[in-house]
């Protein structure tokens, strides 16, 4: 399997032209804001988009991109081990706005961001385990069993670094689908396209 390497955000901005860009969040993440010409593949449909992503590599390098770099790691790491060599963006778009670095946002885009992924799931855990811990208080100490599953389940996603709740959560309407995101069709077009013509 080949290992992944990777940039921060100063050595990607600087061949920014040189690089295809491929960002691994949510639709709703990606109109958010991403790194100025990133194509949106969500990690959840990386497989579906492998021709393309070959076709793409075998033209010139891909950086793979998403909010803080856990998901692109995964991403680059699903590529390797199916031959495609890939550079992960450290620190994710998140160090890339650190750094100063301007975010293109789609023409039309919500004022109001789509939280990033790992936020959603803190939330998320953090409400299913207070639930669980209040509902064992006031109504029978067997709602517990909801904080610790939680918990469980927290523990089962650092050990195999996958996270069950975010790809529930990135099933949700607005993190699946934007008006102002292109389609996965339309990326694998762009993909598949000659980088000069893009």
């Amino acid at each position: 399997m080949n290992t992944p390497r990777s940039l921060d955000a100063d050595q990607a901005r600087a061949r920014l032209g040189d690089l295809t860009v491929v960002d691994v969040r949510t639709p709703g993440e990606y109109a958010a804001g991403h790194v100025p010409g990133a194509l949106n593949v969500p990690l959840d449909r990386l497989s579906r988009a492998l021709p393309a992503l070959k076709e793409a590599a075998a033209r010139g390098e891909l950086l793979v991109v998403c909010q803080s770099g856990n998901r692109s790691a995964r991403a680059c790491a699903q590529l390797a081990a199916h031959g495609v060599t890939a550079l992960d963006l450290t620190g994710g778009t998140a160090g890339w706005a650190a750094r100063g670095h301007d975010l293109a946002r789609p023409e039309g885009a919500p004022a109001r961001a789509t939280w990033a992924m790992e936020r959603q799931v803190r939330l998320a855990a953090g409400t299913l385990i207070l639930t669980g811990l209040a509902l064992g208080l006031l109504l029978h100490p067997a709602w517990q069993l909801l904080s610790a599953a939680v918990a469980g389940g927290l523990v089962f996603a650092a050990l195999t670094n996958t996270c069950g709740m975010a790809a529930v959560l990135a099933r949700l309407p607005y993190n699946r689908t934007t008006h102002c995101a292109p389609d996965l069709p339309t990326t694998l077009t762009r993909l598949t396209a000659d980088r000069d013509t893009a």
